[in-house]
């Protein structure tokens, strides 16, 4: 083999292993972009497992709160019940109170003379 072809043929081998060198940079770099996003959003889904764990705990604690203190639906019936014959009472005695003005008005007292 002559010289000149072993130079080609380093000069080939040479490109070929810069070539190489350039497309394995080029994929460490990515590789290390999506690992580095794979940390990220792994640290992401973590903090958002802790927070849903921690909603979850909130809205136990309020149900029960709510169980605990606001009013049930028989205690809201038995209130109601009260209130609406509170009303019927005072309906009752408006309405009586209307012939109690008949009665008044039906028999006016008669002035009274004086005698001088």
């Amino acid at each position: 083999m002559t010289a000149e072809l072993w130079a080609q043929l380093a000069s080939g081998v040479g490109f070929f292993v810069m070539l190489s060198g350039t497309l394995w940079g080029i994929w460490w770099r990515i590789e290390g972009k999506v690992d580095k996003a794979k940390t990220e959003a792994a640290s992401v889904a973590a903090a958002a497992n802790a927070l849903a764990a921690l909603t979850r705990q909130e809205l136990a604690e309020h149900k029960l709160h709510t169980a605990e203190t606001y009013v049930t639906k028989a205690g809201m019936q038995e209130q109601t019940a009260q209130i609406m014959r509170a009303i019927e009472g005072v309906g009752h005695r408006i309405d009586s109170l209307g012939e109690r003005l008949d009665r008044m008005y039906e028999h006016p007292p008669r002035p009274t003379r004086r005698a001088s």
